[in-house]
């Protein structure tokens, strides 16, 4: 059956994908994004313009801080459920930066929170992150406390999980929480580690490297991401579900594949490990293969190979995009 979803942060990368997922099954999505400049606006519209082919898409520039244009959003629509992947994101920005992830990310969530429960939509979904779980034992459970955040863009987070535990204890409201790992693709962002390798490397620049290039990532392709997003609208209750590859690499081995796509040779600069990254990342997955019978498909070798094709195809216009 067919339904309508608002979904935040729709020209970003992680929620382009997941619209398109549930833009293909015949659902209705009303998106809207702030188009911040935080990084290269062009990959949002480049984006954007994928979504806009479907006539079931609906595009509004609005920010989720902005209650009153949220208040217009819900007066003109009804939704079935709330998906919000909107977020500052990017660890080390949010070092520089701190304010602006406060507000995007817990008051706007808190904003979507009061219009969930204000025009009775009883299913919320929150895209929260694998930062979170520094300083744990890995793999990482959801069951863990996550009390040492060690970036305000983590805390962030972890403040908007807690106000979406509140919203469902007091208002009954069924809350998804999607912790994501590492996610990188076609058409990623340029300020991670997958699009700024691929970019450099192609064109005989230093990479930057923090560390000896031995801190693992549990990366995850965002295809998968989006497909266990949609699964994850499900009715749950409250539960905090990890979307991960279980299959932690190398930094230094993902530098190898961008090498062998592009047929070219990485030349590095090694700094210091940076104070607000963490040194592996793994998810235990079992929430997931369990509640939503989702596990990842694509593998790291077949998932670089993918993103570094789409490089190449769009080379032309991507010569031109800032890295952060």
């Amino acid at each position: 059956m067919s339904k309508s979803y608002l979904l935040t942060g729709t020209a970003g990368f992680i929620a382009s994908k997941t619209a398109e997922c549930l833009l293909r099954a015949g659902h209705k999505v009303v998106g809207i994004d702030n188009l911040n400049d935080y990084y290269d606006i062009r990959l949002k519209t480049y984006r954007l313009k994928a979504l806009q082919a479907f006539p079931r898409f609906v595009f509004k520039k609005i920010d989720i801080e902005n209650i009153s244009a949220l208040k217009k959003i819900f007066s003109s629509y009804r939704f079935d459920a709330i998906l919000n992947l909107a977020a500052r994101a990017g660890v080390r920005y949010s070092m520089s930066h701190p304010h602006v992830y406060f507000t995007t990310n817990v008051l706007g969530t808190l904003n979507l929170l009061e219009m969930s429960r204000d025009h009775k939509v009883s299913k919320f979904l929150l895209a929260s992150t694998s930062s979170l779980y520094a300083g744990q034992k890995m793999p990482f459970k959801e069951t863990l406390a996550v009390n040492t955040p060690i970036s305000p863009y983590a805390a962030s987070k972890k403040g908007a999980e807690a106000l979406c535990y509140s919203y469902h204890h007091l208002y009954g409201i069924d809350v998804s929480i999607v912790r994501y790992f590492t996610v990188y693709g076609p058409a990623g962002r340029p300020d991670m580690s997958v699009f700024i390798f691929t970019k450099k490397i192609d064109e005989g620049k230093p990479i930057e490297v923090f560390g000896d290039g031995t801190q693992s990532r549990d990366f995850t392709y965002v295809d998968d991401i989006a497909r266990g997003t949609v699964k994850a609208i499900k009715k749950v209750g409250f539960k905090v579900i990890n979307l991960g590859g279980n299959d932690p690499y190398q930094l230094n081995y993902m530098i190898r594949l961008i090498e062998k796509n592009l047929g070219k040779k990485a030349k590095f600069i090694y700094k210091p490990f940076h104070i607000a990254d963490i040194k592996a990342t793994w998810a235990d997955i079992g929430v997931a293969r369990k509640t939503l019978g989702w596990t990842p498909k694509v593998s790291l070798d077949e998932g670089i190979n993918r993103t570094v094709a789409w490089y190449v195809n769009n080379k032309s216009w991507l010569k031109n995009i800032k890295l952060r």
